[in-house]
């Protein structure tokens, strides 16, 4: 298995689609809505000299009642709305067929075993299961949906001791990023007595018989929105209260730096990663073989956007790192730890002109995974570096998960498309040979649609990739329905991946286009620095000139446009349609960042500094003010709007939606509805339950086709 650290605190999206094409219909015309009348508070924030009204400040209080009572007037007046859509129903009972198939994770192997997960289509979360040996039966280890009764109390992460003896698990309550820790006897199935609370953004690492993981102290306030500061990195002895958990790093010194924990295969070495955003990380290491020895720092770190540092392997005194360091797409260094100067290190695998997402060990060989156009490309390598050869991969896909062991000659990896769900490969390294090992079994025509890739010009002339899917033989007559995601943010971005709820869109007749606009990583971190800080400007042209492609080649027309995006991508939506309302019919903007001069006050928004920069900076100030969703309402015609969060969101807070949302619905000229739907005990939407997900795709979908004039 990849042994490669992710950075704590970043925005992690789900995605957004495009599409549908059929007659219009009265009945699908939007009623007339009486929104709820906010009250307004005369507060003021002053920015270098600039005086900033903030009137709905107050529902930035996530525990007042006064904050309740408003959701639950905003949530009547939407779903009042939603009933009235004659469609919804049939929405929904179609999105259950589709997303009733058997959903499996690839397998990865920890000591003789082999772990996987696998849904059965409609549990509302997916089950653990495990083997002992890759032939073997299965065994149930751990259920979820036992947890709760609603299905909102998710598994979201697992750490198999090298052993093998133990299982420590963390899960998460109504989606919300605190975590709680707990062991399991993997032989018995036990469930131990160990507990860890207020665990955030971090995985277990083990030792012998416990492990390392990052916490916090538990909040002084709302545990959803209070700032999370001084994380610190604990060992945790299975067995033992997590009273008496051992301390072994901290830095009051800089109460904003986060931690992760990862230690090497033969246990020896425990790896600190260390950081202060969501770009760049310092290394430091320590010799746990000389339980009295100190913490060395390999690479300290300086900035918020130092370059970025993930250990793939220990071997020897050397470290084999994935970076970016002096590499904009990455590179394969070996640094050695009593000489760990840039100048001495040595290139394993170099720089190459496409993104080096990940290297996973795999037998003796590296598995190098390319990012090619966007599209995923799979490299084999020996311990030198040198390719030997390549996995073969259907064209326009994308490599999810990729799991390797370095005593095993399997290599399993999922492969997905815009129009059909992830199908697992098994690939033999000893006999060069690759076999479908699990393809899904779906209700959904996948070969009457095709997926191609367009480049086009945006506002400064910089060619922008876009994947565009719909059904063969479309015309372009300007008359297709499009729904178009974006993101544009912490170098992530969207190749080819199936979106179940997407399939009703494209059945209709619609299409869905991906625009790879800048602030992601489809061409590494040169095309992500071109999308931050005062160059953010930069990501919603790409956005904008995206859908006025769309517009020209006949795909669409500015009636028939829907643009939707979450996390960052719910920024992108909010200052795209305050920039230009007149180009968007309908914008779903998902649990967004909206607030861009008070974003970094709750939990861990700071992080997100080196992406955004700060009000607290002049420079930065002027650019957020700027383009700030929020602050740049102005009484306008604004296209049909539904903004969805969720109560328990404590990664972008609530908070966001309530104001831009009590600002558009104030400033509206236009007939168009500006609803907001708020999930109670849902989150950021990691974990969020099959149920949930189901209602929430079937509310946006008929939310879009009435508001675009489309039937099913």
């Amino acid at each position: 298995m990849t042994l490669r650290y992710v950075l704590p605190a970043g925005l992690l999206l789900l995605a957004a689609s495009c599409g549908d094409k059929k007659n219009e219909s009265t009945e699908n015309k939007p009623v007339a809505l009486t929104y709820p009348k906010t009250r307004k508070v005369d507060t003021v924030h002053t920015y270098f000299g600039v005086k900033v009204n903030d009137p709905y400040n107050w529902l930035e209080n996530d525990t007042s009642a006064a904050t309740a009572a408003w959701v639950d007037e905003q949530n009547k007046v939407t779903f009042d709305y939603l009933k009235t859509l004659p469609q919804r129903d049939k929405i929904r009972n179609r999105l259950r067929e589709i997303w009733n198939f058997e959903k499996m994770s690839a397998p990865y192997r920890k000591g003789n075993r082999y772990f996987f997960s696998r849904n059965n289509g409609m549990q509302n979360q997916s089950v653990l299961f495990m083997k002992e040996g890759i032939n073997a039966p299965e065994k149930q280890l751990i259920d979820p949906n036992t947890f709760s009764k609603d299905g909102t109390v998710s598994l979201t992460g697992t750490s198999v001791s090298k052993d093998g003896k133990y299982m420590a698990y963390s899960i998460s309550r109504g989606g919300s990023d605190w975590n709680e820790f707990y062991v399991l006897d993997i032989a018995t199935g036990q469930k131990l007595s160990d507990e860890i609370k207020w665990s955030k953004f971090s995985g277990a690492s083990w030792k012998g018989n416990g492990f390392f993981y990052g916490r916090f102290d538990a909040p002084a306030g709302s545990e959803l929105s209070a700032k999370n500061e001084k994380q610190k990195i604990y060992f945790h002895t299975v067995g033992e209260p997590q009273s008496k958990d051992v301390l072994v790093h901290k830095d009051d010194a800089h109460p904003n730096r986060s931690f992760g924990a990862q230690v090497s295969d033969d246990e020896r070495w425990l790896i600190l990663y260390t950081s202060q955003s969501t770009s760049g990380n310092g290394l430091l290491i320590k010799d746990l073989s000389q339980p009295n020895s100190a913490l060395k720092t390999i690479v300290e770190i300086k900035t918020d956007n130092d370059p970025e540092y993930s250990v793939v392997d220990v071997r020897g005194r050397n470290l084999l790192v994935l970076t970016n360091h002096e590499a904009p797409r990455f590179k394969m260094v070996s640094i050695n730890i009593d000489n760990p100067a840039p100048e001495a290190w040595t290139t394993i695998i170099p720089q190459s002109e496409n993104l080096l997402q990940s290297v996973t060990i795999a037998g003796d060989k590296f598995i190098a995974q390319h990012l090619v156009e966007v599209k995923s490309k799979l490299t084999i390598c020996d311990t030198t570096g040198k390719v030997t050869g390549e996995l073969p991969i259907p064209e326009m896909s994308d490599v999810g998960d990729i799991n390797g062991h370095r005593k095993d000659s399997l290599v399993f990896f999922t492969v997905s498309r815009f129009t059909a769900p992830p199908s697992i490969f098994k690939y033999n390294l000893l006999t060069n040979t690759t076999a479908l090992y699990s393809q899904p079994k779906i209700n959904f025509d996948s070969e009457a649609y095709e997926t191609k890739q367009v480049k086009y010009k945006s506002k400064d002339g910089t060619m922008v990739p876009m994947f565009i899917t719909h059904k063969k033989g479309l015309k372009l007559d300007g008359s297709n329905p499009c729904f178009m995601f974006g993101y544009g943010g912490f170098s992530a971005h969207y190749g080819p991946e199936f979106r179940i709820d997407r399939a009703v869109f494209l059945e209709a007749g619609g299409v869905y286009a991906v625009a790879g606009i800048r602030g992601g990583n489809e061409y590494g971190e040169e095309w992500h620095e071109a999308g931050i800080k005062c160059k953010k400007q930069n990501v919603f042209d790409d956005f904008i000139a995206g859908g006025e492609y769309l517009i020209a080649q006949g795909y669409t027309s500015k009636e028939k446009l829907a643009v939707q995006g979450r996390s960052n991508g719910g920024l992108l939506i909010g200052a795209v349609m305050t920039q230009r309302p007149d180009l968007f019919k309908v914008c779903i903007p998902m649990v967004g960042v909206l607030d861009m001069l008070r974003y970094h006050q709750f939990t861990i928004g700071r992080y997100w500094a080196s992406d955004y920069g700060l009000s607290e900076n002049e420079a930065e100030f002027k650019c957020l003010y700027k383009y700030s969703p929020l602050h740049n309402v102005k009484p306008a015609s604004y296209p049909a709007t539904l903004i969805t969060t969720g109560d328990h969101d404590d990664r972008v807070v609530p908070a966001h939606s309530f104001k831009f949302a009590a600002t558009l619905q104030e400033n509206q000229q236009g007939t168009n509805p500006v609803l907001i739907r708020i999930d109670k005990n849902a989150g950021h939407g990691s974990g969020k339950p099959t149920e949930k997900q189901i209602d929430e795709a079937a509310d946006i979908w008929a939310f879009v086709f009435a508001n675009l004039g489309m039937m099913y």
